[in-house]
């Protein structure tokens, strides 16, 4: 009985829910100038109106009345703020409501009596994640030109450290390079140079880099790979139960991209928004990658004592050191499209500061060293 009465409640809470959120979508139609938007708001005004027949109709299946809908004061006071500031303020106002309603539908979901009506909950449930998708788009946020120029960076960023090896490999070195070069800066500074104390700290700290660095890209192309894999099963599903909705909610979505409706309906009949199949690579071969190209790195300051000792070895690694961060940072070019000259400066003054820093440290730690 009691969970009986609490399905009833959410399910009355459900139902204004869904009235509130048609009330505030037919109120932008009614201020926007776009017509493309206006109409979108309309058709999803349509999508809340439809939700909240579907709660009416079981509420009094289950001999309940949801009354009349009476929007309250704080409800007009809040709408009409959000139409002051724009459409843009209301899509990012209502694209957190959808959000919650994620949360709250898995919760009426928990409470449902019949599998029938779990099934109709989720079915609500996905069109109202469409709905997040389409404001997210139409809101403030992906409005801003920065917030445009920050996802695309945020994607190609993917693409540099995920998607390609020659990325890893760089990357790789650099890590490499700048975490031997400051260990075997320091243990110098401590050990007044002492080449068996510099070359064993050098040697294990590559070996730990490397092993590290490798694992490391494992498991972030592997989860990377798992976690789009369950989103495009879940999609699917989603396709396969309500071709529908997920039809429109595409739709909805191309045309904010700016393509007429039928263009829009031709697009969504071929994919699903924003899962592509993608080329992910291999795990193994980023592992690869990422441990050898983290040892050569690595090498690199350690190099001069193997054929030298003393100050003179000092000297060398410090400048061949100092040449390799410029040149790592000059290849990194081939993945950010910086100026060469630029990026491999700035690399060489960072590799230099992190040298002196921990050859400092060294000297400061020497004397209780004994």
């Amino acid at each position: 009985m009691e969970e009986s009465r609490r399905f009833i409640e959410n399910l009355k809470k459900a139902w204004r829910d869904e009235k509130l959120a048609t009330m505030s979508y037919r109120a932008a139609a009614g201020v926007e100038k776009d017509p493309r938007r206006k109409e979108i708001f309309l058709k999803m005004a349509a999508e809340e109106e439809k939700h909240a027949r579907r709660w009416e109709e079981r509420l009094r299946e289950l001999g309940v009345s949801p009354g009349d809908f009476k929007p309250g004061l704080s409800d007009r006071i809040r709408l009409q703020s959000l139409l002051q500031r724009g459409t843009e303020a209301l899509a990012d106002a209502m694209e957190s409501s959808e959000k919650d309603a994620g949360g709250f539908y898995d919760t009426l979901i928990s409470l449902a009596p019949t599998e029938e009506d779990r099934t109709v909950i989720r079915e609500v449930q996905g069109e109202e994640s469409g709905h997040d998708k389409t404001l997210e788009e139409m809101g403030t946020k992906a409005a801003r030109p920065l917030g445009r120029l920050e996802g695309m960076l945020g994607r190609e960023r993917w693409h540099v450290r995920g998607g390609g090896w020659i990325g890893q490999a760089i990357y790789g070195i650099n890590d490499g390079l700048g975490a031997a070069f400051g260990i075997v800066s320091g243990v110098a500074g401590a050990t007044h140079v002492n080449g068996s104390f510099v070359l064993l700290s050098g040697f294990a700290s590559m070996i730990a880099s490397a092993l590290s660095m490798g694992s490391g890209a494992y498991l972030a192309t592997k989860s990377e790979r798992e976690v789009y894999q369950a989103e495009m099963d879940k999609e699917r599903t989603e396709i396969e139960q309500n071709p529908e909705e997920e039809r429109e909610e595409l739709s909805l979505f191309y045309q904010l991209k700016g393509f007429s409706e039928g263009e829009a309906a031709a697009m969504a009949a071929h994919e699903e928004l924003g899962l592509s199949e993608r080329a992910f690579p291999n795990e193994w071969k980023s592992a690869v990658s990422a441990t050898i190209s983290t040892a050569i790195g690595a090498a690199v300051p350690v190099l001069p004592y193997l054929f030298t000792t003393g100050f003179t070895a000092l000297v060398i690694s410090f400048a061949i050191s100092t040449a390799a961060h410029f040149a790592v940072g000059a290849a990194k070019v081939v993945v950010t499209g910086r100026s060469w000259l630029k990026s491999g400066l700035e690399m060489m003054l960072i590799g230099l500061g992190e040298a002196a820093i921990t050859y400092g440290i060294g000297l400061l730690v020497a004397p209780m060293m004994g």
